[in-house]
């Protein structure tokens, strides 16, 4: 089995080249670069050194995962010939995604690879920006950058900013998390004769000239608190102080029971911000659910008994476990079949069989009346409790409607009670049949009210009087005028 030799052109010039690399490539009979687009190239091509490079190849793909699966297969076909020596920048395991591949090929026994020495262009880059790598810093790809692989507490060092396109896509991804005047730095040729090292702030990223191959950016960390609200992490820390030792007197005294109330509350608020379709509302309210959240992970941790990551795990587990036409390779056709998997397997997780305890006896826990009934009845109509249409629905509103009617003359207050439920219940059964959650629908009804009502406190308080001055036919006027006037 022929060998490829792969071996690092180091950050800078000539001279900063390992003299084992120099001599490997000066006599290499068969050399391959990635790209001669480096600093080292130009002295060895005046010494005479010949060499085949792969920079047409990034002119045939639209995606890098291709240009470097066809280096990869020209590499392992010239090897069947011979030993050959591969020359990458930098360091040969630091950011080279063909090396990577190669290596992969190795452990299947398909080809043989020896990787020599290089001077990565991380440690010129931090002797670059005057920074020290130990504070802890991330390595990460241009081309790929995802938002939730970023830690601002850490220093960022992101290649291949090789062309304004990229450099914009790395810019809005970083504005997610830093503010646009925040300070970073270009460096390009780190180490080397051409060496360009420039601060800019952030939102000018893709307005500067001179972005080449070897071009990175150095994102310094952040250091205050308040710099780093945006982070998972600092929410956390935020929550772990406020019921630590020298945390809130009233966040230290909560428990699980305690919170209740308010993870209610805050949910209600939640539900009315969204159907105010006010954006800024809904933040602030989803955040509210999410301190209770994070307050009850916290206590569970204080407690011993669980984790924040442990109530992760289990919700990105369940998600990928119930959609296996996402995640797996389940075909459905529509949202329906979707719901019936996910029964399916809700069922199987639980370890039971269809039938072996009561279907409705872990429905709707905890939830209130109304919402119970809904989901009650939802229950029973899968498996054919139903009526075949919304007239037996309707039939069976006037019927309670009626017994209603006839306990209000026996002045019965328990069976009034009762049938007034009856008829709540089978109104849900009516709302479920045309499609309408009767939670939502009476919470837009409460709204609506809250506004008319609003506007006829209103008129009362600018006449100067009082409701008692008033009819209840004015104050029925005021209502409509309201009403008129598209409130609510």
């Amino acid at each position: 089995m022929n060998t490829i030799t792969v071996v690092g052109l180091g950050a800078g010039d000539l001279e900063q080249l390992p003299l084992g690399v120099y001599r490997l490539i000066k006599g290499s009979e068969t050399l391959f670069l990635r790209t001669k687009e480096h600093p080292v190239v130009n002295d060895l091509t005046a010494e005479g050194v010949e060499f085949h490079s792969f920079d047409e190849i990034y002119e045939k793909h639209d995606r890098f995962e291709e240009v470097y699966e066809e280096i990869t297969q020209i590499l392992v076909s010239q090897a069947e010939k011979g030993p050959i020596v591969y020359a990458v920048p930098g360091h040969p395991l630091v950011a080279e995604k063909t090396v990577q591949l190669l290596l992969e090929l190795q452990q299947e026994g398909k080809i043989d690879v020896k990787v020599g020495g290089g001077q990565s262009f991380i440690d010129a880059l931090f002797a670059s920006v005057g920074a020290d790598p130990i504070d802890g810093f991330q390595l990460l790809d241009g081309t790929s950058l995802r938002l939730q692989d970023i830690h601002m507490n850490q220093q960022l060092i992101i290649g291949q900013v090789y062309d304004g396109f990229i450099a914009s896509e790395v810019k809005l991804t970083l504005m997610e998390l830093y503010p646009y005047d925040y300070e970073v730095m270009l460096v390009t040729a780190a180490g080397s004769k051409d060496e360009q090292v420039e601060r800019i702030p952030l939102v000018e990223l893709d307005r500067t000239a001179g972005l080449s191959n070897l071009t990175s950016l150095y994102v310094p960390a952040v250091k205050g608190m308040e710099d780093s609200f945006k982070q998972y992490g600092t929410l956390r820390e935020i929550i772990s102080t406020l019921r630590g030792p020298d945390g809130c007197p009233w966040d230290k005294e909560q428990t699980h029971q305690s919170l209740k109330k308010y993870l209610i509350e805050e949910t209600y608020e939640l539900l009315e911000a969204i159907d105010e379709d006010d954006i800024d509302h809904i933040v602030e309210e989803l955040g509210d659910v999410l301190l209770q959240v994070m307050l009850h992970a916290q206590i569970g941790e204080d407690e011993g008994m669980f984790t924040m990551e442990e109530v992760i795990e289990t919700i990105a587990s369940k998600m990928v476990r119930r959609h296996p036409h996402v995640f797996g390779t389940v075909e459905v056709e529509d949202a329906e079949q979707v719901t019936a998997n996910w029964d399916k397997i809700k069922q199987q997780e639980k370890g039971g069989v269809e039938g072996q305890e009561p279907m409705l006896k872990n429905t709707a826990k905890g939830m209130p009346a109304l919402l119970k009934a809904y989901e009650y009845q939802k229950k029973a109509a899968k498996v054919g409790f139903d009526w075949p249409d919304a007239k037996g629905a309707w039939d069976k509103v006037w019927e309670e409607l009626k017994e209603f009617e006839s306990e209000v003359e026996k002045s019965s207050e328990t069976a009034i009670k009762k049938e007034f439920g009856d008829i709540l219940f089978a109104l849900v059964n009516v709302a479920r049949f045309y499609k309408i959650f009767p939670e939502e629908a009476l919470a837009m009804t409460n709204s609506k009210f809250y506004r008319r009502f609003s506007y006829v406190e209103e008129k009362v308080h600018s006449s100067g009087k009082t409701f008692d001055d008033f009819t209840l036919e004015e104050l029925d006027s005021f209502w409509n005028e309201a009403k008129n006037k598209n409130i609510g």
